[in-house]
C-alpha cells in the first residue's frame, strides 16, 4: 500500500524583531519534534534585517550554546514567497525565480514584532497558504499590552493596574500614588522580557522608560502583583474545540539576578523551575482553565496562545497573552500540554491539522 503524501511545512523564523534568537530556537525544537513520517520540513530562515533565505537544515544548530545565541545568516539567495493564492506556497529564488520549495502550511516560529504581530499574518492571508496559530486581529492586539487588556476589560476579565505612556515620559504624583512600588517598565509592544525593568524607587524610572524606548515608542508602566506566577497553554482542535492545560507554576522568579522573571532568566540561567501540574486544588485549577478560554477568545484567537496570570490573595489576575508562546525545549507551553498528556509530536500535529482545517 502506497504510503500517504507528507505534509510540507514552512517552518519560518528569525525575522527582524528583538526575540529573533529565541524565535530560532523555537523553530530549531519544532523541526526536531515534527513527525517525519507525517511532515516533510521546509526551513525559511529570515535575517535580523529581513531578508528571507533557505533556513538551517540541522535543527541542533539552532540552540543556545556557550553563551552564544543564534541568528539566521545573510549567505544564502533571498527567497521569496507567491502571494498569488493560484501559485500559494510556492516559494522561489527571488533573483532566478527558480522554484526552491513548494510548502502546503506555514508555521511562523517568530516571535515578536513582524511576526507576531499581524504582520506576517496578513501576508499569509493575502497568499492564500494556511498557517499555524491566529490571525491579523488577534495577533495585533495580542502584541500590543495596551488594547490586549482592553479587550480582557471589556468582556470582565481582572487584569494588572498600569499606565501607558505615549509622547511622555514621566508620571504624575496621582498616578505613582495609585500604581505604588515596585512598577515595572515594559515596551508596550514587546516580548520575552527584553527590555524590561523593575523600579523600586521613583528616581529610577527615567532609565527604565528610556531603555523600554529603545524597543517601542509606547511604553507601559505595570503594578506590582503579588502572588504565584502561573501559565496556562491553550489550544484549538481541528474539530473547533478550544482546550486548557494544567496549569504550570513557576518557581524563583525573584531569585535571578534581574529580580524578576526576565530574559537572561527565562532562557539563558537555570534558576527558574516549574511545578508541573501547579499544586491548586480542582476548584482553582478549573478556573484558571476557564479564564484562559475566556481570554483567548476576548481576542477572537485561533490555534494556540498562552495566558499568564498572577494567582494572589484575593483569586486570579491576567497579566497578558502571548498568540505564538516559546517553543524551546524548556518552554512552558509544550511542557504544560506534555503534563496534560498531549505530547510535544503529537501537539505540533495538531496544530498543523488544526491550520490545515481552518
Amino acid at each position: 500500500m502506497e504510503k500517504p503524501q507528507r505534509i510540507r511545512v514552512g517552518v519560518v523564523y528569525g525575522g527582524r524583531s528583538s526575540e529573533h534568537s529565541v524565535s530560532c530556537v523555537s523553530a530549531g525544537a519544532i523541526m526536531d519534534h515534527l513527525d517525519p513520517e507525517a511532515f516533510d520540513v521546509v526551513a525559511i530562515g529570515i535575517t535580523p534585517e529581513g531578508k528571507w533565505t533557505a533556513g538551517e537544515s540541522d535543527p541542533s544548530v539552532l540552540v543556545f550554546r556557550d553563551g552564544q545565541l543564534p541568528t539566521v545568516g545573510d549567505e544564502g539567495p533571498e527567497l521569496a514567497l507567491s502571494l498569488n493564492p493560484a501559485t500559494r506556497g510556492q516559494i522561489r529564488n527571488a533573483e532566478t525565480g527558480e522554484l526552491h520549495a513548494t510548502v502546503d502550511v506555514i508555521f511562523p516560529a517568530l516571535h515578536g514584532l513582524f511576526g507576531e504581530d499581524g504582520t506576517i499574518q496578513g501576508l499569509l492571508e493575502m497568499a492564500g497558504i494556511p498557517y499555524v496559530g491566529t490571525g491579523v486581529l488577534s495577533s495585533a492586539c495580542g502584541m500590543d499590552k495596551e488594547y490586549m487588556r482592553k479587550l480582557m476589560a471589556a468582556v470582565g476579565l481582572p487584569i494588572t493596574p498600569e499606565v501607558i505612556l505615549r509622547d511622555r515620559t514621566e508620571l504624575t504624583t496621582e498616578e505613582k500614588a495609585n500604581l505604588g512600588l515596585p512598577v515595572f517598565v515594559k515596551p508596550a509592544r514587546g516580548g520575552s522580557s527584553i527590555g524590561v525593568s523593575k523600579v523600586t524607587d521613583w528616581a529610577d524610572l527615567p532609565a527604565a522608560v528610556a531603555l523600554a524606548l529603545e524597543f517601542d515608542n509606547k511604553v507601559i508602566v505595570e503594578a506590582e502583583i503579588v502572588g504565584e506566577e502561573v501559565e496556562v497553554g491553550v489550544l484549538e482542535r481541528p474539530d473547533g474545540s478550544v482546550v486548557a492545560s494544567v496549569p504550570a507554576m513557576l518557581n524563583g522568579t525573584g531569585d535571578s539576578v534581574e529580580g524578576f522573571y526576565g530574559f537572561e532568566t527565562k532562557y539563558l540561567d537555570d534558576v527558574v523551575t516549574a511545578t508541573i501540574p501547579a499544586p491548586f486544588d480542582e476548584d482553582m485549577t478549573t478556573a484558571l482553565q476557564s479564564m484562559a478560554i475566556d481570554t483567548f477568545q476576548a481576542l477572537n484567537c485561533e490555534g494556540l496562545a498562552r495566558v499568564d496570570f498572577f494567582v494572589t490573595d484575593q483569586g486570579p489576575v491576567v497579566n497578558e497573552i502571548n498568540t505564538m508562546p516559546g517553543f524551546t525545549p524548556i518552554s512552558m507551553y509544550p511542557q504544560a500540554f506534555a503534563a496534560s498528556g498531549l505530547a510535544y509530536e503529537d501537539l505540533l500535529r495538531t496544530l498543523v491539522e488544526e491550520a490545515l482545517a481552518r
